[in-house]
């Protein structure tokens, strides 16, 4: 027996040992990516690697379940984890653990000018992405604010490239630490939710790289991006979700992108271009997928059944399939089969704090005069002085976490403007509605039936008699052609009468403290009678708490403007050329503006704007000293350090943002008057001067010759100019480019 025993044990040792030998090594975490990825391919079926390339569910793509390899799940962002929704249907799963924390909108990242933010924002929504069980995270977005009509702009991170691509890299990096890949979209040129699913965009290639394209650049390469999210819109005749020049030449080429690219839900249109031209996983196509709506199922899409034959017959190359599934199988292991993964975590306290911090910083003070002369600026309030203090809009009750398209969320915390004003001053807050938005009834102004219009406007009017101040919750909301997808606004002013009501009542009192909540720049006639402006943008979770952090003075405002404010719509350089150059005609539309975007379009137009890019104020005041350089002429090999002397010069601590511009003084193409190339958030205390420095390299002088292909810098002489905005240059000096 004993001899029987040691032989049967020699054989299990022997069967484990064979059993541990032929493991796959795709299954083994301490092998390289690379050569999991290569066993795993070569173990793969063609159906098998065909079948990873498009959908299975409304948001989710096949693994192979053969090999032990999972399936990918995906979820809306940017600014939150979407609810469930049901296997093949847009309609909600119906779940009661699904409640997530509504981070601020990324105009609102953009506008803290802090990448310290943007890293506490990834963290945070990646950690609720991954406790969900997420493996792509559909955002952020970095498309660039081209006009203020685009009713996605909420969701993006400005109109400047440099300052999008310092925002997007730590947020991309965060999340992707949960084992969560970040879904960087629409690339590119989605800039208008009009006609996005086909119109054909036409502009120079010096627009496309120096304007459109930095922010995705940045994304892969400093953010090391593991998805890309093709957009809707056509780029010189062929769609971007599979477009040559962006995904084959552009982005897996110049940009060596390693990641997978998923189109936008239904953005994928023919087989041919999907298999050529870029393209790995396909989702949403004939988005009614197996119902009894559609004939389509999933093996219809062009990725589908369709591909594989023409794998199979020699239309496709044997090479393309390749590509696509080691892409894909790199994505799961990177996320779904990694197993150091953390768990994540899920609507807790600390959430609902970085939700507040970041719209605490990011609220922008546009405006903060005394009523009548001699007084003191109406912000921060003194509540001393007020018996009673009347709110006013229906923003400052109305859910703005809802609504938008596919950023809407399922909040399980979310914080009014109201409740917050009533915890803080108590019985001195009375609340009157004022205009009706329509929920969801009515779409724009002109539907709103006059009558309710009259009597709400004329109710708060009636009570603004009798307030010692007023404070205005209004601007836009995420109703269908305000700030929402698949639409556009069809005007700049505010919507639903609020002008009107605005202005009546200020005509009874002037003491008004003006909270614009939007993901956009609006008409203001009435700024300059409204002593004080907040733009609040949307804040997600704890909104109410941030906004009257803000107007208490318990946080001194420091957002800056990510995006400028044209006085008239007119002034914005997509709208100051014909139809043809925004929104088109239908089919086409062509770029007149160039590369003159946002601030760069009024400043070398010399159109100003009514609040401009990069403003912001304090209640605190900083006085700059004069830049010194450390050189006064540059090589293309060298570099220059500017210093500059910041000093808190009021009497409370503040944050500011020091924004350094350069201008080429003299150029054989056209360029702008100054472009940002850097900028600095620095924390003073009241009389405390810090030193800010910048170094300036080559790369900061060059602009896009298209004739040449090639980023060229010119020698001659280049102007240096450090502010608090765009426009409020504090000091500027020169230097020579040899």
């Amino acid at each position: 027996m004993k001899i029987k025993s040691i032989l049967l044990l020699t054989v299990i040792i022997c069967i484990s040992a064979s059993m541990k030998a032929q493991t796959p090594i795709y299954l083994n975490d301490n092998k390289p990516i690379e050569e999991r990825v290569k066993d795993a391919l070569s173990r793969m079926t063609l159906e098998e690697k065909v079948r990873l390339c498009y959908a299975q569910s409304k948001f989710s793509s096949a693994g192979v379940p053969r090999l032990g390899i999972p399936e990918i799940w995906m979820s809306d962002g940017p600014h939150g984890v979407r609810e469930e929704i049901q296997w093949n249907s847009w309609a909600n799963a119906g779940w009661t653990n699904d409640f997530c924390t509504a981070f601020p909108a990324l105009t609102c990242l953009a506008a803290t000018w802090n990448p310290e933010m943007s890293a506490l924002y990834g963290k945070a929504i990646g950690e609720e992405a991954r406790y969900r069980k997420k493996d792509v995270l559909l955002g952020p977005g970095v498309n660039i604010y081209r006009t203020p009509l685009n009713g996605r702009n909420f969701e993006y991170m400005g109109e400047d490239p440099y300052l999008a691509s310092v925002m997007v890299v730590p947020y991309i990096r965060e999340v992707q630490k949960n084992g969560v890949a970040a879904c960087v979209k629409h690339y590119a040129l989605n800039n208008q939710e009009l006609w996005r699913g086909h119109i054909d965009v036409e502009l120079s290639d010096r627009a496309l790289h120096e304007i459109y394209l930095p922010a995705f650049k940045a994304s892969v390469i400093e953010g090391g991006a593991w998805s890309i999210m093709g957009a809707y819109n056509k780029l010189r005749g062929e769609h971007c979700c599979h477009n040559d020049l962006l995904l084959n030449r552009i982005l897996k080429g110049d940009w060596a992108f390693d990641g997978c690219v998923i189109t936008d839900w239904g953005g994928a249109h023919n087989t041919r271009e999907a298999a050529l031209n870029g393209l790995d996983i396909e989702m949403g196509s004939y988005t009614d997928g197996l119902t009894s709506e559609s004939e389509f199922t999933y093996d219809d899409y062009y990725l589908g059944n369709s591909y594989l034959k023409g794998l199979k017959d020699g239309t496709y190359p044997m090479s393309t399939i390749d590509d696509k599934a080691s892409r894909i199988l790199r994505m799961i292991f990177r996320t779904v089969m990694n197993r150091d993964r953390p768990w994540g975590t899920f609507t807790t306290e600390e959430h609902f704090d970085v939700a507040r911090t970041i719209a605490e910083e990011g609220i922008v003070l546009l405006k903060n005069s005394p009523v009548a002369k001699k007084e003191p600026a109406l912000l921060p309030l003194d509540d001393s002085l007020y018996k009673k203090i009347l709110v006013v809009g229906e923003n400052a009750t109305r859910s703005l976490t809802q609504g938008g398209g596919s950023s809407e969320l399922k909040v399980k915390k979310e914080v009014s403007p109201l409740d917050a004003l009533k915890a803080l001053y108590g019985a001195k807050i009375i609340h009157t509605q004022g205009y009706e938005s329509g929920r969801p009834l009515y779409s724009s102004v002109d539907e709103i039936p006059a009558e309710v219009s009259a009597k709400l406007r004329d109710e708060a009017i009636e009570k603004a008699k009798e307030a010692d101040l007023v404070i205005y919750v209004g601007g836009l909301n995420k109703n269908h052609l305000q700030d929402c997808e698949a639409a556009d606004r069809t005007i700049y002013e505010l919507p639903f009468g609020q002008n009107e009501l605005i202005e009546g009542i200020l005509n009874v009192n002037p003491n008004m403290v003006m909270v614009l909540l939007s993901g956009n720049a609006v008409e203001m006639p009435w700024v300059k009678r409204v002593p004080a402006i907040v733009q609040g943008w949307y804040l997600g979770s704890e909104a109410g708490s941030a906004l009257a952090n803000i107007l208490s003075g318990e946080i001194n405002p420091s957002g800056k403007l990510p995006f400028s404010f044209p006085v008239k719509l007119a002034d914005n350089g997509a709208h100051a050329f014909d139809a043809l150059s925004y929104p088109g005609d239908n089919v086409k539309e062509i770029y007149r503006e160039d590369i003159l975007v946002g601030y760069r379009w009024h400043d070398t137009k010399k159109t100003p704007a009514l609040y401009s890019f990069g403003h912001g104020l304090s209640y605190t005041t900083f006085g700059y000293g004069k830049a010194i350089l450390s050189e006064r002429n540059m090589t293309l090999n060298g570099s220059i350090e500017v210093t500059i002397p910041v000093t808190n010069t009021g009497n409370r601590e503040g944050k500011e943002v020091v924004q350094l511009y350069i201008g080429d003084e003299k150029s054989s193409l056209v360029r702008p008057l100054k472009e940002l190339k850097y900028f600095n958030k620095v924390t003073l205390k009241p009389g405390e001067t810090k030193n800010v420095k910048f170094i300036i390299m080559p790369d900061d002088l060059k602009f896009y010759d298209d004739k040449r292909e090639e980023w060229i810098a010119e020698p001659g002489k280049f102007n240096v100019y450090i502010g608090t905005s765009s426009t409020d240059i504090r000091s500027a000096v020169g230097f020579n480019l040899q």
